[in-house]
């Protein structure tokens, strides 16, 4: 089974105490890169929070947000800063004085004043609490994964259904390698006779210029190599797990060969599978980069 690296989980609990909630969501990315914003009360059990959620993801960009509210008494206090406040009025006056202004100055002014009034979160929460809390991620953390995994699966259902288009499109173009060089072969001897005015050529040589068409324009190898990496796309994908950088070199390789088999061409016919071959394995490269 394969996982995308889109997703999204959320999970939320209360009781007459305190009130989780935990929401979880991922994009494409590199690497496993986890961004964790929460409340500073919780804050050094961040670590362990990210150690949770690498359980539910192996790679993308995670975004995790986490609210703690405590709906019981909450150990806050409102500190009083004297000195602060002393320190502003003591400015302002001599401001009056210097610039011949009006003082002006109330208890509701400078109490808006940074640092004069401020909030002391004296409350800490415990181990206990956290189990609390590690069991609200876990929820949202399975529901995170499950709604990756169906993504996943429509992901995979998709490559498979394309690699089913890429084969055909090989098999065309299998097909019409020894119709071209016939054609090729019947050219060449219309137009050597043409030139000698006789139908008396040698067809020997018609022959080797023939076969040195075919081996110019051959890409039997391509096809090959491309069918042993079809292969390879739907193995990796029925094998399942962690297989996005794994198919990503695959389709690397896919595009290689669809370009040499370009790069060979000098029908129209070949030409126009080879651009169809590389539009379609396009397709496969943009849901490999989903894939986890």
């Amino acid at each position: 089974m394969i996982y995308s690296m889109t997703g999204f989980g959320r999970s939320e609990y209360a009781d007459e105490n305190c009130k989780i909630t935990v929401e979880i969501k991922s994009v494409n990315h590199r690497y496993c890169d986890i961004s964790v914003k929460l409340p500073r009360i919780i804050s050094r059990f961040e670590p362990e929070i990210r150690k949770c959620i690498k359980k539910y993801a192996e790679r993308g960009k995670i975004d995790v947000y986490i609210s703690y509210s405590l709906l019981s008494s909450t150990g806050s206090s409102v500190k009083y800063g004297k000195d602060v406040a002393y320190q502003y009025i003591s400015h302002m006056r001599d401001m009056a004085d210097e610039f011949g202004i009006t003082n002006d100055i109330s208890v509701s002014t400078v109490g808006r004043f940074p640092d004069v009034f401020t909030v002391d979160e004296s409350y800490d929460v415990d181990d206990e609490q956290y189990s609390l809390i590690e069991r609200v991620i876990d929820e949202a953390g399975t529901a995170f994964k499950l709604s990756r995994q169906k993504e996943g699966e429509n992901l995979a259902s998709d490559i498979v259904k394309k690699t089913a288009e890429l084969e055909r499109l090989t098999h065309q173009i299998e097909e019409l390698m020894p119709h071209i060089i016939e054609e090729y072969k019947t050219k060449l001897t219309e137009k050597v006779s043409s030139l000698l005015e006789t139908a008396d050529i040698d067809e020997s040589r018609i022959v080797q210029e023939a076969t040195i068409y075919a081996d110019r324009v051959a890409v039997d190898e391509e096809m090959v190599r491309l069918a042993s990496h079809i292969k390879a796309v739907r193995d990796i994908v029925q094998e399942g797990g962690a297989v996005g950088r794994k198919l990503d070199f695959i389709v690397q390789e896919m595009n290689r060969e669809a370009n040499t088999t370009l790069s060979k061409s000098d029908t129209l016919s070949v030409t126009d599978i080879g651009i169809d071959m590389k539009t379609c394995i396009e397709k496969i490269r943009e849901q490999v980069q989903n894939i986890e």
